[in-house]
């Protein structure tokens, strides 16, 4: 078993060039075998809202939400660097607010750090939550959280303006006290030149390949959420046509009466079933 990733550890990954793996999780099975596989950090995104849920954004999703989750994935994952997101306004009414609800998801679900998106406007409000000894990783690019502003969910930074705009916003997190940036749906062009500008490991998210690591929706790339495929992701697996295969299977054999088969129940004696029926008829 590895020892327990901690901050150092990434940084130890970051300094030597060697690449961070991160994807989503929600539950303790999928935890387990990300634990398994050796993935650095485990995401519990609110991502769950629409991939575990079925909603058709994050927003609904609550703190008490992630914390049950984390929870699960906390004891699927026990060497894994988890990260616990901050639901939609949890941290964006004021910072006593967003200090409270971090240290919630940090005490209660025993993540390593929590999430939170936003750029120079959050600066303030991640400065204070580190400030309190919550790590934090930012989130830049597409935000998810924001869609309404961004007008759904859109590719970030391809005018020169707006990539302007989100490498200063790197900077201003960096400042803040991010010991990470994850940036998302950003052109490979904008995200190298954040990379080059700030001192700390930037994860991609369909951002191309610079940066310290790379992140995926774990549901994505197993090929276990149909509703839409994001143009950046690769799927490793297609699940759905497995299990689907599977469940299909399971109707056949119930219907043909193949399931269950002798292999499959818990006999008893020939004399325990004479006895047992002996008594039912006194």
């Amino acid at each position: 078993m590895r020892k327990k990733i901690m901050i150092p550890d990434l940084y130890a990954k970051y300094e030597k060039g060697e690449p961070i793996t991160m994807l989503t999780a929600y539950d303790y099975p999928m935890a387990l075998l990300e634990e398994k596989a050796g993935v650095d950090i485990i995401l519990v995104g609110d991502s769950m809202g629409m991939t575990v849920y079925g909603l058709d954004t994050t927003l609904p999703v609550t703190l008490d939400m992630i914390i049950r989750h984390a929870q699960a994935v906390r004891r699927g994952a026990p060497t894994a660097f988890i990260v616990g997101d901050m639901p939609y306004m949890t941290y964006q009414v004021n910072k006593d607010e967003a200090i409270r609800n971090a240290g919630r998801l940090m005490a209660e679900a025993g993540v390593d750090a929590i999430k939170l998106e936003g750029g120079r406007e959050m600066a303030e409000t991640i400065a204070a939550i580190v400030k309190a000894t919550i790590p934090v990783m930012g989130h830049i690019g597409l935000t998810p959280q924001s869609i309404s502003q961004l007008g759904g969910f859109k590719a970030q930074g391809r005018t020169a303006e707006s990539a302007l705009k989100l490498v200063e916003d790197a900077k201003a997190l960096e400042a803040a006290g991010c010991f990470s940036i994850l940036v998302e749906a950003v052109p490979p062009e904008v995200n190298k030149v954040i990379v080059e500008t700030v001192k700390v490991p930037i994860i991609s998210l369909g951002s191309g390949v610079y940066g310290a690591g790379q992140c995926l929706i774990v549901h994505d790339m197993l090929g276990f959420f149909d509703r839409f495929t994001p143009k950046f992701v690769k799927k490793y697996a297609n699940l759905n046509a497995e299990i689907v295969k599977a469940l299909e299977a399971y109707v056949a054999d119930v219907k043909e009466k193949n399931f269950p088969g002798p292999e499959h129940v818990y006999p008893m004696s020939r004399e325990e079933v004479e006895k047992f029926l002996a008594e039912l008829n006194k």
